[in-house]
């Protein structure tokens, strides 16, 4: 029985309707704390964009890079619906995935 990957499409923020950061990885619990340490350097770390707001779950490296895509696509307040509706304290949902 082979384990099926999955890949992850999320959104950090640096504040509550701060700088927001869409990205995709096989590794979401890696990526944040390597965002949340500044191993990221460039536009993360100089905006201090370390907070995890969204993500979603998806089986299909394509489809979570089409998603990934089409949310960047998407005007900045489809990304704060998207965290709003999903996580309307704005918690940091780091302590969650690991």
């Amino acid at each position: 029985m082979s384990i099926e990957k999955q890949y992850y499409v999320y959104i950090l923020f640096s504040k509550k309707n701060g700088t927001l950061y869409t990205g995709v990885t096989s590794n979401l619990v890696k990526r944040v704390w390597e965002h949340k340490n500044k191993f990221v350097k460039g536009f993360t770390s100089r905006y201090n964009v370390d907070k995890l707001g969204y993500y979603e779950i998806h089986n299909d490296i394509n489809v979570a890079i089409e998603r990934e895509k089409y949310i960047k696509d998407k005007k900045r307040q489809y990304r704060l619906d998207l965290i709003e509706l999903n996580n309307p304290n704005w918690q940091d949902l780091y302590d969650e995935i690991l």
